[in-house]
């Protein structure tokens, strides 16, 4: 019989034997090996079952992968799945040395066969369903301090690159060497795809690099060290970047921008990206990242619970900084500016005050009526900036208002958009990537409440009868910056943390959200052109 540990929710047992197995078809027999003598080069092997959790007769169905493995270890995967509950979706059951090469095999579930995109979700629902199979059974040999992890396909080798790549990544830098969780290096396994896996490990490290840069903590996190940090990422991929500083701001006449920054001591700091991929004659897409590094609110002071996840405020300048890279990486023909304003939001003795006025870079005047709103001035100078390069169209990215996350919760990121051919392309990537968006109105009630006032140009709240729509009044007051032309704005509060279940490949903590919709849709417009 041979060496064989299965692990199991509904039954758990410990068998331990080693002898002697026929391999099929050579007649031969070969001694298996304690999978725990060598640890350095241990594999481990992720494969899928197909099951249906509404059915309990169902017999399972293994993948072609699995089913071909099965058959090299002459039937012993589906002898053992005998002994043990079959995994449904996202379980995971693990058997030890079916043979020499993986000293460890998890079969992880998929759900039901042939799924696919489901119009009420508004999802391909067996992407969905890999990426959540491969974080599954690659963070249960991540467990086992597996040194390499080979991972099939199960159909999509990029869905499956992603959730593998997602699901073994979690922040843990400051936490000392001894103590840290092995990141295993993952391969694809039994498929010619390549490139559809690279592409799949592409995006999923755009997102945690983005997941990295949030979940640092804000006094690592300064505007100064996050310039730092987007310099020595992006400049290795190719990505060109200028910092500009206090100085240039004021010649620019950033006023919006210099005021939510006077708060603090921390300098601000504005960053342009720059990535040629096609003729420099080209228009851009320009991409506008929110970068407030810490939240405080002001004058208009926060509580303590409500600032106990402001380190990520700048998730919309992580975002802007992972997809650059991801672009970079894919040598994606598009060319792509990048506008970051950063700064610190903080109540020092030359903050702003709830009810100042100041003018932006276009010349409108701005009253500022709560100072917690510092995101939508740093964006309305920074949208104003972006006319400089001609764009072909302008995205912003923010975590702006609590709204969204009452409204959406972690389900998707809000958008607000004045065409609607780009509302069109981020949906279609949003149901490629899983990471979804939904669409919110930019009607003429909610301009009139912002820039409807006999003594300034545009309010940063408004007054009104449609006062508490705050989320639509972000995007109506962003609007009053956008120069002509097309624009999208994403509204990303919501979908700033991950509680580590509504998305199985996302551990808890900073979810980097949605940089990977974000890439696919820059891809999209490329295949779209070509």
């Amino acid at each position: 019989m041979a060496l064989y540990l299965v692990r199991s929710g509904i039954l758990k047992r410990s068998l331990l034997f080693v002898s002697k197995r026929f391999y099929a078809g050579t007649g031969k027999c070969r001694i298996l090996e304690d999978p725990c003598l060598d640890t350095k080069n241990r594999k481990g092997l992720v494969l899928g079952v197909y099951s249906d959790k509404d059915d309990k007769d169902h017999p399972g169905k293994l993948t072609p992968t699995a089913e071909r493995y099965n058959k090299l270890v002459c039937c012993r995967l589906t002898d053992l799945i005998r002994f043990t509950k079959l995994p449904y979706k996202g379980e995971v059951r693990i058997f030890y040395n079916l043979e020499n090469e993986f000293a460890s095999i998890a079969l992880v579930g998929l759900g039901k066969e042939c799924q696919g995109y489901d119009v009420f979700e508004q999802m391909d629902e067996g992407k969905e369903a890999i990426r959540i199979a491969a974080a599954a059974g690659c963070r249960a040999l991540q467990k086992l301090r597996v040194s390499k992890i080979f991972v099939e396909s199960f159909g999509h080798a990029e869905s499956a690159a992603e959730g593998a790549a997602l699901g073994v990544w979690l922040y843990q830098e400051k936490k000392m060497k001894d103590k840290q969780i092995h990141i295993p290096q993952l391969e694809l396994h039994d498929d010619c795809d390549w490139t559809g896996w690279q592409i799949g490990l592409q995006k999923a490290a755009a997102q945690n690099l983005a997941r990295q840069l949030m979940d640092t903590s804000a006094n690592l996190m300064t505007p100064t060290s996050f310039a730092q940090n987007a310099v020595e990422v992006l400049c290795k991929s190719g990505v060109n970047v200028e910092v500009k500083v206090r100085g240039w701001a004021e010649t620019q006449k950033m006023h919006a921008f210099l005021a939510a920054a006077q708060g603090s001591c921390e300098p601000p700091i504005f960053l342009e990206l720059s990535y040629y991929g096609a003729s420099r004659d080209e228009r851009p897409v320009v991409l506008v990242g929110k970068g407030i590094t810490y939240n405080s609110g002001g004058l208009c002071l926060k509580t303590c619970k409500q600032q106990e996840r402001m380190r990520g405020d700048m998730g919309g300048a992580a975002c802007v900084v992972a997809a650059c890279r991801a672009v970079a990486g894919l040598q994606l023909p598009i060319n792509v500016r990048g506008l970051i304003p950063l700064c610190e939001n903080m109540p020092g003795c030359a903050a702003m005050r709830p009810g100042d006025i100041v003018k932006a870079m276009n010349g409108k005047s701005i009253c500022i009526e709560e100072t917690d709103c510092a995101g939508r001035l740093t964006l309305a100078d920074a949208l104003v900036y972006a006319q400089n390069f001609w764009p072909r169209f302008i995205v912003d990215i923010g975590t702006m208002t609590y709204d969204m996350r009452s409204a959406l919760g972690a389900g998707a990121s809000g958008v607000f958009s004045n065409s609607e051919a780009l509302w069109e392309y981020m949906l279609a990537a949003s149901m490629h990537t899983g990471d979804r968006v939904w669409r919110f109105p930019l009607w003429k009630c909610y301009k009139k409440n912002i820039a409807g006032n006999h003594n300034v140009d545009v309010k940063t709240i408004g007054r009104g009868p449609v006062s508490l729509g705050g989320a639509c009044s972000v995007a109506a007051f962003l609007n009053e910056f956008v120069p002509c032309g097309d624009w999208l704005h994403l509204d990303t509060y919501g979908v700033m943390w991950s509680n580590g279940k509504d998305f199985p490949y996302l551990r808890i903590g900073m979810s980097g959200r949605p940089t990977r919709t974000l890439v696919e849709f820059l891809s999209q417009l490329v295949c779209h052109r070509e």
